[in-house]
C-alpha cells in the first residue's frame, strides 16, 4: 500500500518539527539539512525548496510569538506575578522557545533572534507598565535577564534544586524579581553604584 501523498502544508510541518527536534538537541552548528531530511522521512531537496537553506529553516523554526498577555486590567502590584507564570509556561510548552534557548548560547544567530523577540515584544510591555518610559529598555533588560537566567537553569543546564521546584515555587521567587525590573527601584544611578562600590571595598 503506497503512503498517501502529504500536502505542502503537511510536509513544511513535518520539516519544522524535525527542525525543532533537531536543533534542539544538535545546535545551529551541528544540525544538518541531510540530517534534518533524514528525520522527516524526505529528500534533502524538498527541505530546500520550501526553506531554501538552513538559516532561513531556523529562522521558521524558530519564530517565537511570547504571546504576552494584556495587562491593563492586572493590579500594578501583580504585574510580576502574571508575568512569571506567563513564561514558565510558555517555556514548558513551546519547543521553539526551547531551541532558542538551547542554540543562543552558543549561536550567533540563534542569539540576535532572541535578542529581537525580547526586544520587540517585551519591551512594549515593560514600557507601559514602568513608571518611567525613558528607563523601558534597561527595565525590559534587566526582566529578560531574570527571566532567561531563570529558563537557562531550570531547562538546559537543569540544575537539581532550581528543578525540583514546583510551578508555584517557581513564580513566588521570580515574581518579585520581575515586579522590581518593571516598577521597582532600580538604584542604577551612576552616583548610587559607585556608593555600592564603595561600600563592597569597605
Amino acid at each position: 500500500m503506497s503512503t498517501p501523498r502529504r500536502s505542502s502544508t503537511e510536509t513544511k510541518a513535518v520539516i519544522l518539527a524535525a527542525a525543532r527536534e533537531r536543533f534542539g538537541s544538535d545546535g545551529y552548528e551541528r544540525a544538518t539539512i541531510r540530517a534534518i531530511a533524514a528525520d522527516a522521512a524526505i529528500d534533502p531537496a524538498m527541505v530546500m525548496r520550501y526553506f531554501g537553506n538552513k538559516e532561513k529553516l531556523f529562522a521558521a523554526a524558530a519564530d517565537v510569538d511570547l504571546r504576552l498577555p494584556d495587562l491593563e486590567s492586572v493590579p500594578r502590584s501583580r504585574l510580576g506575578a502574571v508575568l512569571s507564570a506567563h513564561f514558565l509556561d510558555r517555556w514548558e510548552d513551546d519547543e521553539a522557545m526551547m531551541i532558542l534557548l538551547r542554540t543562543g548560547v552558543t549561536n550567533e544567530e540563534a542569539a540576535e533572534r532572541m535578542r529581537t523577540v525580547f526586544a520587540g515584544q517585551l519591551a512594549p510591555v515593560v514600557r507601559r507598565a514602568c513608571p518611567n518610559p525613558e528607563e523601558a529598555p534597561r527595565r525590559a533588560g534587566l526582566a529578560a535577564a531574570q527571566v532567561l537566567g531563570l529558563a537557562l537553569c531550570r531547562y538546559v543546564l537543569r540544575l537539581p534544586p532550581i528543578v525540583a521546584m514546583t510551578h508555584a515555587e517557581v513564580v513566588g521567587w521570580l515574581g518579585p524579581q520581575l515586579q522590581r525590573c518593571l516598577t521597582g527601584d532600580l538604584g542604577t544611578t551612576a552616583e548610587a553604584a559607585e556608593e555600592a562600590v564603595e561600600k563592597a571595598h569597605g
